[in-house]
């Protein structure tokens, strides 16, 4: 193992067995370096790396501090992996999605409020019969990021936030190419929204999956 990831590992270890806990400042870089028996270069490189990751937060004259550990905040560095992507690689993002997206709307139909739901309402209705692609599509992210936050589940929400951006363009060109692509989008996302009203998890799981796998289906055979 290379000096620096021992250096990651044992920071690591202190943080998962609860010697340093969120929002704790770590001790003076000698100290720390002491104790665990490294030298403060492969520390420092260390506490760097972890600090890209969200984990620990350098303060300039004030200190190194271990973050929130939130998974929204974690979960940042999964987007900007993610930015990498392939276009090779998007029917896999799209795979994903259509694992996990319709398992946050079939959570969201117990939980979520009336207010949310009224909300999700308005902006469908705001975009009318004929919206643009670009309109729909950015109506879409907001649509399904609305169903997945009510779901209550941070971690569910902040990887299909990561996941969303690959599958962007993809829905952008359906939209240009594919004739009935926008009211079919349109229909589906009715569709959800009934079956979140009714609190059918079931029929909002179905309709989330065939959102999903249509935008799938279709970019695969125009691949």
């Amino acid at each position: 193992m290379a000096v620096t990831d021992e250096a990651i590992e044992k920071i690591k270890g202190m943080i998962v067995s609860g010697a340093l806990r969120p929002g704790d400042r770590l001790p003076k870089e000698s100290e720390l370096a002491a104790d665990l028996g490294l030298s403060r270069n492969s520390l420092r490189e260390a506490v760097r790396a972890l600090s890209l990751m969200r984990i620990l937060d350098v303060r300039q004259g004030d200190g190194t501090y271990v973050t929130s550990l939130d998974p929204q905040l974690l979960l940042e560095a999964l987007s900007f992996v993610v930015d990498f992507h392939r276009d090779d690689t998007v029917l896999e993002f799209l795979a994903v999605r259509r694992i996990l997206e319709p398992a946050a709307t079939a959570m969201a139909a117990s939980v979520i409020t009336e207010r949310q739901l009224d909300a999700l309402s308005a902006r469908l209705d705001a975009l009318g019969d004929e919206p643009s692609v670009e309109e729909l599509v950015a109506s879409d992210l907001e649509f399904h990021r609305g169903i997945v936050q009510s779901s209550g589940n941070s971690v569910l929400c902040s990887l299909l936030d990561g996941l969303s951006g690959p599958t962007t363009r993809a829905r952008v060109w359906r939209g240009l190419t594919q004739q009935d692509a926008v009211s079919r989008t349109l229909h589906e996302h009715r569709a959800i929204l009934g079956a979140l009203r009714d609190r059918d998890a079931e029929a909002a799981r179905s309709w989330a999956t065939v959102h999903i796998a249509s935008v799938e289906q279709w970019l695969r055979s125009a691949l």
